[in-house]
């Protein structure tokens, strides 16, 4: 019994040693570093990365200055991501270089796994590429509506990767930039000013002069449609049961919905009025008497 205490005693003696050992050179090491010269070269380090942190706030404030007219929200957005993507690669640059890590071992090992990560993110690197088109092309900005394969919406956000819109039934919908780049873009709101065009039918029991002058009283009952450009009535043809006409409007993009309706209500107003007959399908039934 006594030579196992005296064995726990030993074993407990040698691990206090040990302890009091490592946490002296630890101690030692810490003193080793609290030198003027490692001061300084703390002092130096914030000065400097306090006048990264300077610029970077200039230049965000100098991106805000930058006169609406001569820049778009989208471009506005994008430059900021590039400053701040910027200051931080910088900053963390300089600070690995304080602990004295070797830049050209990063640049390499960045090198061989871009290389794998180009291969395995080739749909990324296309979208990435083609937002830079989508920017600096302006072919839309936030707030467009635009149809791009099959899809309707309005421009939420323009980024690098994708573009954001909702639909017309406020649903998120994430377009890839190389989906526009490959693909027809219709930005309905491209131009400050945009056409409608109606399908009207009449009978042929229709006086033709009558016809052209009863639908062009259509657009000066919508108060959306604007007198320059003018709107615009023409003939498309002889149908099986009717003849053909186009009535064609211009408006603001904004008033796209108000003045589809008004149309439609004008139209048949007038058409009405001076009892104009709108062809249409009829199906005659005859019933014949018993025998």
């Amino acid at each position: 019994m006594n030579e196992t205490l005296e064995e726990v005693t030993e074993a407990a003696t040698e691990v206090s040693k040990s302890f009091f050992e490592q946490t002296s050179s630890i101690v030692e090491w810490a003193k080793s570093l609290l030198t003027w010269g490692n001061l300084f070269k703390v002092i130096g380090a914030i000065v400097v990365l306090a006048i990264i942190f300077g610029i970077y706030k200039l230049i965000l404030r100098g991106i805000k200055k930058i006169p609406a007219e001569k820049t778009t929200p989208q471009r506005t957005a994008i430059l900021n991501k590039i400053v701040k993507y910027a200051f931080y690669i910088i900053t963390i640059i300089y600070v690995l270089g304080l602990f004295g890590i070797k830049l050209s071992a990063i640049w390499g090992a960045a090198g061989i796994a871009g290389v794998a990560i180009g291969f395995a993110a080739q749909t990324s690197v296309s979208n990435l590429i083609s937002g830079l088109f989508v920017i600096t092309e302006g072919a839309l900005k936030i707030g467009d509506t635009i149809v791009v394969d099959g899809v309707t919406g309005v421009v939420d956000a323009i980024n690098l990767l994708s573009v954001k819109v909702h639909t017309f039934d406020n649903q998120m919908v994430r377009i890839p930039n190389s989906t526009i780049i490959n693909t027809n873009l219709t930005n309905n709101s491209y131009h400050s000013v945009r056409r409608l065009t109606f399908s009207v039918s009449v009978s042929y029991d229709t006086n033709m002069e009558t016809a052209l002058e009863v639908l062009s009283k259509a657009p000066t009952l919508c108060s959306t449609v604007i007198a320059d450009p003018a709107p615009a009535v023409w003939f498309d043809g002889f149908g099986e049961s009717s003849i053909n006409m186009t009535v064609a409007v211009w408006f603001e993009p904004a008033n796209f919905l108000k003045t589809k309706n008004d149309m439609f209500v004008a139209i048949k107003k007038v058409l009405d009025e001076a009892n104009i007959e709108i062809p249409y399908n009829k199906l005659d039934v005859k019933v014949l008497p018993n025998e």
